[in-house]
C-alpha cells in the first residue's frame, strides 16, 4: 500500500491530452410541496443552481485536482454555456488553445433537476452530429503541435460527434508514434475505429454491446474481455463492473480482478470519467497497468460517495490508501 501512495506523487504534472466531447452539467436543486394544476407533474421551488464541467470537461477537472496539466481538445458554441466553460479552464490555467468555438453547433449542456435528494428529469440540450472537417482539421493540427509535451492521450467519447472515424485514424497513429499511452473512454458504434490504443475501459453493459454478449457469469466475462483486447490489438482492457469492481484483461491472457472499495454509492456521475484520469495519469507516469487499474478503482470508490459530478485530490486518494493499509 506504501508504494500505491508513492505512486500517487508521481501524478504532479503528468502532461495529459483530453480530446472529447466537453460540456457543462447543470445541477438545478430544490424542492417539491405541490403539484402542478396544469398536468400531474412536481413544481420544483429553486434553493440552487450549480454548474460543473461535463463530459471530457470532467476529465479535465479530474485530472487537474490530482495535480496533472491537461490540454483540452474539443468543440463548444459561441454561446452562454461554453463561455461558462472556457472561464472555468482559465480560472485554473488551463490550455484552452485546443477548444474550438463552431458558432453553427450549441455546447452541450445536461440539466438535472433534483428535489429531496432525488433526481426528477434530466434535460438534454445538445447537437450529435459528427463536427465539421474544419473543426476536425483545426483541432488534429493543435495535437500535432503539443504532442512532443505529452505523457498520455485520453479519448473521451460521449457520442456527440467530436470522437469519430475520421479523427481517430489520425490522433491513433499519432500516439503511437510518439510512443504515447492512450486510453478510451469508448462509445460502441466506434469499437473497431479505437483499434491499436493502449487500453479501453467500457463498464459492462458496453462490453456487452460490443461484443454483442451477455455478461452472466466468470466465463462469459472473460470470454468478453479477451475478445475486446483480441479485437482492438490493445495493450488492456479494463472493464468496470460497478459493486462488483473492476477486471483487467492483459496481453498473454493476463486476468486481475478488482474488488469494490467503495463504501457506499451515492452518485455514479462520472465515475468512468475519473477511471480514464487516473489510467492517464499513472501511465503517462510509467506506472505498470496492473497498479493503474488498482489506482483507479481507489479513485473511482472515492467519487461515487460524492453526489454530482466529483473530482477528488492526490490528498484523498492517498489518505484512501493509507486507511487500506490498516
Amino acid at each position: 500500500m506504501i508504494k500505491l501512495q508513492d505512486n500517487v506523487d508521481k501524478f504532479k504534472n503528468i502532461k495529459v491530452l483530453v480530446i472529447g466531447d466537453l460540456m457543462i452539467d447543470e445541477f438545478i436543486y430544490g424542492k417539491v410541496e405541490r403539484i402542478s394544476p396544469e398536468a400531474p407533474v412536481p413544481v420544483i421551488d429553486v434553493t440552487s443552481i450549480t454548474y460543473t464541467p461535463g463530459g471530457a470537461g470532467n476529465v479535465v477537472n479530474n485530472i487537474y485536482a490530482l495535480g496533472g496539466k491537461i490540454y483540452p481538445v474539443g468543440v463548444i458554441g459561441d454561446d452562454g454555456t461554453g463561455k461558462r466553460l472556457l472561464a472555468d479552464f482559465k480560472s485554473k490555467g488551463i490550455e484552452i488553445d485546443g477548444v474550438i468555438i463552431d458558432s453553427e453547433r450549441p455546447t452541450t449542456l445536461k440539466s438535472r433537476i433534483i428535489a429531496h435528494s432525488q433526481q426528477v428529469v434530466r434535460v438534454d440540450r445538445e447537437q450529435r452530429k459528427n463536427i465539421d472537417e474544419w473543426v476536425c482539421k483545426q483541432m488534429l493540427s493543435f495535437c500535432r503541435m503539443v504532442i512532443n509535451e505529452i505523457n498520455s492521450i485520453v479519448i473521451s467519447d460521449y457520442g456527440k460527434g467530436v470522437i469519430n472515424p475520421r479523427l481517430l485514424e489520425e490522433i491513433i497513429p499519432l500516439g503511437k508514434k510518439y510512443n504515447i499511452p492512450i486510453v478510451v473512454d469508448p462509445k460502441e458504434s466506434h469499437f473497431l475505429s479505437y483499434k491499436g490504443v493502449t487500453i479501453i475501459t467500457p463498464n459492462l453493459q458496453e462490453a456487452e454491446n460490443l461484443t454483442h454478449t451477455k455478461i452472466t457469469d466468470e466465463e462469459s466475462l472473460i470470454m468478453v474481455g479477451n475478445e475486446i483486447l483480441s479485437k482492438l490489438e490493445s495493450q488492456g482492457t479494463l472493464i468496470t463492473r460497478g459493486e462488483d469492481g473492476m477486471t483487467l484483461f492483459e496481453q498473454n491472457n493476463e486476468i486481475t480482478h478488482i474488488p469494490t472499495i467503495a463504501k457506499e454509492v451515492y452518485d455514479v456521475t462520472g465515475a468512468g470519467d475519473t477511471v480514464v484520469s487516473v489510467m492517464a495519469l499513472a501511465l503517462g507516469a510509467k506506472i505498470e497497468m496492473k497498479t493503474a487499474a488498482r489506482l483507479a478503482n481507489l479513485a473511482a470508490g472515492i467519487v461515487v460517495e460524492k453526489v454530482g459530478t466529483a473530482t477528488l485530490s492526490r490528498e484523498e486518494l492517498k489518505e484512501r490508501i493509507q486507511k487500506m493499509a490498516k
